[in-house]
Parts: structure tokens; sequence; C-alpha cells
């Protein structure tokens, strides 16, 4: 009787479970929508921006000037994985998720309603940069809490597979960002995209925020956080626990992901610049015609991503990506030679072959990165290293590479992205393979 009545104790205080297929959705669909925020951003970034928020004259300059407004949010990133990371490892995944969820939306309807450099002259650029922050500031909470939603709810067996749901959600935010601009560029005028078309999609994000908060105030809070909290296994301060007991993890953590950061923004930011820029400096593309190559391309992306999950599962993290980024390398060196040639079609399978093996890198990503970390610091240490690595690799690259060619050429480009994928193979070969990691360890 006894024992009767301490299982049946247990199962009163076991944590409810979420199903598995509302784990998926709701970590698909919550980061869909932030990357779907923040690439609208990059494509006007690169094709609107630099008209409207800077003083006209050099292109060149003003094109330079609206890509530091880029690099702004990736400054912002790590600064809100410590501030979202601290309550996501303090009061829980779910409300955290909810916080940043808001904090990207209302970012990104503001960049909507701007005024022009023409209207408020430099306090317009000034403005973009604030909203752009905030933009940084709810994505760098954003990505650790859904790849934590995935991976907590997974069985152990299949934590790559589960953490690849959350890394759907940037193709998909990809093509529907690419879509939105290339649909509005078809039905209105250049003249009118320009004067006030741009300002769609970022009003129109705030009906897609309120569909992610719906399906994420409905979700239990993970189990392995709350078997945690009831056993008393939180810190004070996780941001300094990180620092003081995990450096190491996180340091290998953020170079591991650097290949993958610098690889996507020169696939996508860089190669759209590079691409509808008038030559000799350029292709010469059309927008419209860059954007459809785009979002064909990104379904490879898609594809690989689950792909990259079930090989992690199947042969381990360590190994699978060791080789993906060997794979990059090799890219890095022959792609200056088949996006020089200008061919329409050597250009689509650039994009189509560098943005299935970003697929491929960015996959695992889900799993690895939470799996370098204990419970009480896991939500602090893997958005911090995700994002700290954003600065090293995604803030800089479109910058960086568009220096580079003119200074020296597309080889340069290819060299530069090598060499950091050479950074991300070190770190591979140093670290531990972390698949057998058990996510909740109680204190003994």
């Amino acid at each position: 009787m006894q024992k009767s009545e301490i299982m049946t104790e247990h199962t009163q205080q076991a944590p409810p479970v979420n199903p598995r297929n509302k784990v998926i959705i709701a970590s698909l669909v919550g980061t869909a929508i932030e990357f779907f925020d923040f690439y609208i951003y990059a494509t006007a970034a690169v094709i609107v921006f630099p008209h409207i928020f800077f003083p006209q004259g050099d292109e060149t300059v003003a094109t330079l000037q609206s890509l530091a407004t880029f690099a702004i949010a990736f400054v912002a990133r790590p600064i809100g994985s410590a501030v979202f990371g601290h309550f996501g490892d303090k009061v829980g995944r779910k409300a955290t998720l909810v916080a940043s969820l808001l904090t990207m939306g209302i970012s990104t309807v503001a960049i909507g309603l701007l005024p022009s450099y023409q209207t408020i002259g430099i306090i317009a650029p000034l403005l973009l940069a604030l909203a752009r922050f905030g933009q940084g500031l709810g994505l760098g909470g954003e990505w650790g809490g859904a790849a934590l939603l995935a991976t907590e709810n997974a069985p152990a067996k299949k934590r790559a597979l589960y953490g690849s749901f959350p890394q759907l959600g940037a193709p998909i935010g990809f093509f529907f960002a690419n879509g939105t601009f290339l649909l509005l560029s078809w039905l209105l005028t250049d003249q009118q995209f320009m004067q006030w078309g741009w300002r769609v999609p970022f009003i129109l994000s705030a009906v897609l925020v309120l569909v992610g908060l719906y399906v994420r105030v409905s979700l239990h809070e993970s189990p392995v956080f709350t078997e945690a909290k009831n056993s008393e296994q939180q810190v004070a301060l996780p941001i300094t626990t990180l620092f003081q007991k995990h450096f190491r993890a996180m340091i290998l953590g953020t170079f591991i992901m650097l290949a993958t950061y610098t690889l996507f923004y020169i696939m996508t930011v860089y190669s759209m610049s590079y691409g509808t820029a008038p030559l000799p400096h350029g292709l010469g593309f059309s927008r419209n015609s860059f954007l459809w190559m785009l979002m064909v391309a990104v379904i490879g992306f898609g594809v690989a991503i689950p792909i990259a999950g079930i090989l992690a599962d199947r042969f381990g993290r360590r190994p699978t990506m060791i080789v993906i980024t060997l794979l990059i390398i090799a890219f890095a060196l022959v792609f200056p030679t088949i996006l020089a040639s200008g061919s329409h079609l050597l250009v689509m399978l650039f994009l189509t072959l560098g943005l299935t093996i970003m697929g491929l890198t960015f996959g695992p990503m889900g799993a690895l990165l939470p799996e370098l970390f204990p419970t009480e610091i896991r939500y602090t240490g893997a958005s911090f290293s995700y994002n700290l690595s954003s600065i090293l690799g995604a803030s800089v690259a479109p910058y960086v590479a568009t220096w580079l060619n003119a200074q020296w050429g597309l080889f340069a480009v290819g060299l530069y992205l090598a060499s950091m994928a050479a950074l991300t193979l070190l770190a591979l070969i140093i670290s531990k393979e972390t698949q057998h990691t058990t996510l909740y360890t109680p204190r003994g």
C-alpha cells in the first residue's frame, strides 16, 4: 500500500508532456515567423534601404551604410541571449519564447512605419538602427528556446531529427520573405514599391506574430526544465555560471557555428547584392530574377535540414559535421569561378549547391549546441554560443565579402569562407561527441 501511494504521488507530480506533433509545429512555426521578420530586413537592406534611409550620392556607400545597420542586430543577439536566456533558465522556456516573439514582432512592424531620410533626415537611420537592434534582441532569445523546446521533448535517439525542425523555420521564413517581395514587385511599379510597397511585409508580420503566439501559449512547460526547477537545480545567474564553469563549451559552440553563419549570409545577402549590382561591379541581374532563383535554391536548403538531422542521429554529431564542413571548404574554393561566369544556369547551380550544403550544416545545430550545456544554463549557453557566432560570422560576412571582392575579386571571397570553415573544422576536431548526452541528470 505504501509503495502504491508513492507511485501515485510521483504520477501526480510528473510534469505534463507536450504531444510531439504540437512540439514540432510550435518550434517550427515560431522560428519561421522570426526568420521571416529577419529576412525581410536582409532583403530590404540590399534593394530598398540604401535609397530610403540614407543620403543619396555614392550608391556603394549607401549600400555599405545599409549593410552596417543590418549588422547591428548581430551585436544585439548575444545581449538577447543573456537576457532571454536568464529568464528561460529561471522562469521557463514557454514564457520566454512568447516574450522573444513579441520583441521581434514589435520591432519589425515599427520598421514598416518609419519615415524616410527625406522626411526627418538623420533621425531616420537612427530609428532604423534602434528597431534593428530590437529585432536582434528578440532573435537572440528565440532560437535557443525553440531548439530546447524540440530537443527537451524529443526521444533520446531522435534528438537531432527533432532539433532540425526549428531549423526548418529558416528556409520557410526565407522562402516567404523573398516570395512576398517578389509578389509585390510583380503587382506594383518600381515607383510604388519604393514609395510604400516595401513596407507591406513588415506591417503584415503582425498577423504572423499573433499566429505564433497562439500556438506557443497553448504549450506546457518543458518537462526537463520542470524537473530541474522542482529539484532546485537552477542557478542565480546563468550567464555568470556559463562563463565561470562552461566557458570552453561556449567557445567551441561559437566556432562550430561559424562556418554555417558565414556560408548562409554569403549565399543570401551578399550574393543578392553582387548578383543585382550593375556590370562591371556585379552580374547585372534584375531584382526579380535573382529573387526567383533564390526561392528555387532554398528548396534544397529545406530538404537537406532533416536529412542532416537523421545522419547526425545515425553517425553522431561530430563525424557528420566534420564531413559537412569539409564540403563547405571545397565549395568555397570552386564557387568564385561558377559565380563569376555570369551564366544564369551556373549562378543557379551556385545558389543550389551552396544553400543545400547550408541545410546540411545547419540541421544538426538544433541538437548539438543544447547538448553542450547542462539543464540549468542550457537556454543561456546554447543561445549565447549561437548568437556570439553570429557576430563573428553573419554580421560582417556581407560587408567583408563586398570589400574583398572590390579589392581582390571573388576568389578572395572564397578564401574568406574557406578560412571560416577551417576554424569550424578545428573546433569540431577538439570537441567531444554529444550524441549520448543525457539532457537531465539529477544531482546526487
